[in-house]
């Protein structure tokens, strides 16, 4: 049982939109100091074990998810500006850029389109309802894109919100090797590639990389968030009329 004292402190620092966002640095801090004292090993990225203490938190508290937001909104107001703030290490890379921009474009397509294909069959084959896999599609792009593409086709935005994340993370984790299984050195390719396939999580491993494997990855996720924005509601129409 919580003392008098200690639960009327918690009251009033649980009324503090700061209380959240606080916690959530701290959790992401504690998370990375593991990460980093393990030599920056891909299987204990940052991100889940933050994920988990919070989730660990707001249980233990009985706060609520929308509590929580409120406090710590702040973190996803600054997604946008640090999305666009990843053109800057990508204009270092702008002469690299002009002599890929054709085997990066066909490499975007291939990626897109695989990552809503093989959702699709994979969903259709287990038997996924409608909306689920609706709601699976764009799991591949960054969390804002893929809700807003899953709102309007009229899936569960928050499924999406899970999936993307665990996208995030798989990718993150496996990228490295996986590219080095199949050789791929080019810092260029590999950063690209798990940007497309694993968006702001993959790309933030793959700064830790290498600038330009970052530069690289910010900028396949932002054009596998605007290609797939288009796909797939021509893939959803097509399975439709089908």
């Amino acid at each position: 049982m919580i003392p008098p004292r200690i639960a009327d402190i918690w009251v009033y620092l649980s009324a503090s939109p700061l209380l959240w966002l606080t916690i959530t640095l701290i959790a992401y801090q504690a998370a990375y100091w593991v990460y980093a004292r393990a030599g920056f090993n891909p299987l204990l990225n940052p991100v889940p074990i933050a994920i988990v203490a919070l989730v660990a938190a707001l249980k233990a508290t009985g706060t609520a998810y929308s509590t929580y937001f409120e406090g710590a909104q702040f973190v996803h107001f600054l997604l946008g500006p640090a999305t666009v703030a990843l053109a800057i290490p990508l204009y270092a890379q702008f002469d690299k850029l002009r002599k890929l921009l054709m085997p990066l474009g066909g490499a975007l397509v291939a990626g897109s389109v695989t990552a809503i294909v093989s959702v699709l069959a994979i969903g259709w084959a287990l038997g996924a309802s409608d909306a689920t896999l609706l709601s699976l599609v764009p799991k591949s792009v960054t969390a804002p894109i893929a809700m807003g593409i899953t709102e309007k086709l009229g899936g569960i935005p928050s499924l999406t919100a899970v999936l993307v994340i665990l996208t995030g993370i798989s990718g993150a984790v496996m990228a490295k090797y996986v590219l080095d299984a199949l050789r791929i050195r080019d810092f260029s390719v590999r950063g690209f590639a798990i940007g497309v396939a694993a968006h702001g999580i993959g790309t933030a491993r793959a700064f830790q990389v290498s600038e330009e494997a970052g530069a690289f990855a910010g900028l396949g996720m932002g054009l596998n968030g605007l290609l797939t924005a288009v796909l797939v509601p021509v893939a959803v129409g097509l399975i439709r009329n089908f």
